[in-house]
């Protein structure tokens, strides 16, 4: 059976075992033997390193309008909340038609995170000569602290700023991207993969890693506006076809994106069409008249909120967990509000509490070595029967 899940309809899971039984086998021959899924070994003493970004999420969804600053046009192309990713290539679509429109073809874009290189390859692809200014570059830019799936309206505003423009918005952002990332599947690193991912349900009940908030924001669900995706129908695995038996399992496909070989591919196709990335540090947008550029598009992401002057930025901190690359495990798992992630670069683990506002408003990125050992535990404790 099929069915059609919200993505924040996760429930909570319990702890089970991993096995491998047979598939209903063809009509009139024998049964197909299931291939294992590979437990996941999640331990304290495989983790690789914690880290927290803080996603910058706009109760107006993102913004994408233009200003005159001095002698300047600045394209503004920022505060995707968490789908800054998922929702890049339709974003910067929207940001370089808006920055070519002015006429001119030498465009600066400022930022380099997962904005700043897409809108950077869109100008490109426009005809216009580009230059990034950053601070930072990948691997070092918040956006290399995402998750890396795909998740298009992750926190993206709130449910009642979904006006019925911001959704058509939105909409065609999303189509775009969805069509630009199949452009990636297949190549050198595997840049974006998909992956299976499970959801368990049921089992003894375990203490979220991160408490409930006591008056957590209404984010728009704006997936339930795509009943035909199948990214977000969910199968109902049942008898021998649901590999978790201990649990009420459903699997639904997901788009994962590599973000280490990803962004180096990205920067890549930059410099090799002439792109420049020139280190450079912006603390007002008077600092802007320093740029030989007179078309910027601002691609800053949270630093908006300094640079900018805009309070609308707010928060929402995320952290992950990154354990030792298990390049035999290809599939995700969703357990009693945490997840876990194959990418090639180290399995992500990621707690995400009970609702919708864990970590919002809150700007701290101190790791919490507390938050991810419960998650890892968390993970940890549905393959703990195979060594028992």
């Amino acid at each position: 059976m099929t069915r059609h899940i919200a993505r924040r309809d996760v429930m909570r899971t319990g702890g089970g075992l991993l096995s491998a039984l047979a598939l209903d086998g063809c009509v009139g021959g024998p049964p197909r033997q299931a291939a294992t899924l590979p437990p996941v070994r999640a331990s304290m003493d495989r983790l690789i390193k914690i880290t927290v970004c803080t996603r910058p999420f706009r109760a107006d969804g993102p913004r994408l309008d233009v200003e005159r600053i001095g002698d300047k046009t600045v394209v503004h192309n920022y505060g995707h909340g968490g789908s800054g990713w998922s929702l890049s290539w339709g974003s910067g679509t929207i940001a370089a038609g808006k920055a070519m429109a002015t006429g001119v073809r030498e465009v600066a874009v400022i930022g380099c995170g997962a904005l700043g290189i897409t809108s950077a390859i869109l100008l490109q692809r426009a005809g216009a000569a580009v230059t990034i200014y950053a601070k930072d570059r990948p691997p070092q830019v918040r956006s290399s602290l995402a998750t890396g799936l795909w998740t298009p309206d992750s926190r993206i505003c709130l449910a009642d700023r979904a006006t019925p423009e911001f959704r058509k918005t939105w909409d065609a952002m999303r189509n775009t991207s969805f069509a630009a990332y199949q452009n990636y599947l297949g190549l050198p690193g595997d840049p974006v993969e998909w992956i299976d991912m499970y959801h368990l349900h049921g089992g003894p009940d375990r203490p979220p890693p991160l408490p409930a908030s006591a008056n957590p924001p209404k984010f728009a669900d704006l997936q339930a506006d795509v009943p035909d995706d199948r990214v977000y129908s969910h199968e109902e695995l049942t008898g021998p076809a649901n590999p978790f038996p201990g649990f009420k399992t459903s699997r639904n496909p997901a788009m994962m994106f590599n973000l280490i070989d990803y962004q180096h591919l990205l920067i890549s196709d930059i410099l090799s069409a002439g792109g420049r990335i020139e280190m450079r540090e912006f603390h007002t947008p008077a600092d802007f008249a320093g740029l030989a550029q007179k078309t910027l598009v601002n691609c800053t992401g949270y630093g908006a909120r300094a640079l900018m002057g805009d309070d609308s930025v707010i928060p929402v901190r995320g952290q992950l967990a990154r354990l030792i690359p298990q390049p035999e495990v290809n599939y995700g798992l969703v357990h009693d509000y945490v997840s876990m992630v194959p990418r090639r670069d180290g399995l992500v683990v990621q707690a995400f509490g009970p609702d919708d506002g864990s970590g919002y408003g809150d700007p701290s990125t101190e790791p919490d070595r507390a938050e991810a050992e419960q998650a890892i535990a968390t993970i940890a404790s549905v393959f703990e029967p195979m060594t028992t």
